[in-house]
């Protein structure tokens, strides 16, 4: 499936708001994240898992976004969900491709967002005890953790 194609069946079947340029950009509601990126996989052919990050809009809450390409046909795309102020929680990408799995987990230790479903969620990058997730701003930056303080 090219980038056309590609594009015609997101916008006709899932209904997803896509933004012009490369990648394609999807706004993905919250509740349909794990199944538009199986829909990505399985009828598009992104299979290769490029990156998943998060960013904290302070106000706004966090957003999720992950890329995934069809590398055989050149088509990427950047699904991005925004979990909305006061909310954490966010359906894995795991299940469906294993190379989400330490992307979440170092999501899960740097933002705070849990993946429902994530096999093994887990602090990746920070030890066990560390107080707090570091890329939150409202995370404070006179922080008692060596070698911080």
């Amino acid at each position: 499936m090219n980038v056309e194609q590609a594009r015609a069946s997101l916008a006709s079947t899932l209904a997803v708001d896509i933004a012009a340029g490369a990648p394609m950009t999807v706004d993905v509601p919250p509740a349909r994240w794990d199944e538009i990126a199986r829909y990505a996989k399985e009828t598009i052919g992104c299979r290769f898992f490029n990156f998943l990050t998060a960013v904290d809009w302070k106000e706004q809450g966090l957003e999720v976004l992950a890329r995934v390409d069809n590398l055989d046909e050149g088509v990427s795309l950047m699904l991005r969900t925004k979990l909305g102020p006061g909310v954490n929680n966010c359906a894995s990408l795991t299940p469906i491709y294993r190379g989400a799995n330490w992307m979440e987990r170092e999501c899960f230790d740097m933002f705070g967002i849990h993946f429902d479903n994530h096999p093994d969620l887990r602090r990746i990058l920070l030890e066990d005890g560390w107080e707090g997730h570091p890329l939150l701003k409202s995370y404070a930056v006179d922080t008692p953790h060596p070698p911080y303080r």
